[in-house]
């Protein structure tokens, strides 16, 4: 009975987390505010799939027509302002000046 006890208790250790780590975001749901991010992939010049601090997956799409993610790189941080989902203003925060 204990091993079997054990072995749940370590699968729902183990698998939880990644579970939860990877749950997608819908971005209208993102309440509006200044958020710091991590890119996982580049989509297009107006939209980039991002990790957000807790962990929440999202892809975001420009709020602006001249947001523009072209420069945008795999694992850059990003500093980025969200209005009604979309990416009003963003700051590279690995590269300055990009």
């Amino acid at each position: 009975m204990n091993s079997t006890t054990s072995i749940v208790a370590f699968f729902l250790a183990t698998v939880v987390p990644i579970a939860a780590a990877a749950a997608t975001v819908d971005p209208s749901t993102i309440a509006s505010g200044t958020y710091t991010v991590k890119v996982v992939k580049v989509v297009d010049s107006k939209h980039i799939q991002v990790v957000m601090d807790n962990g929440a997956d999202t892809t975001l799409g420009a709020g602006r027509p001249t947001v523009d993610f072209s420069k945008v790189q795999v694992n850059d941080q990003l500093k980025l302002s969200i209005v009604n989902g979309a990416v009003v203003v963003f700051l590279d925060l690995t590269t300055p000046g990009r």
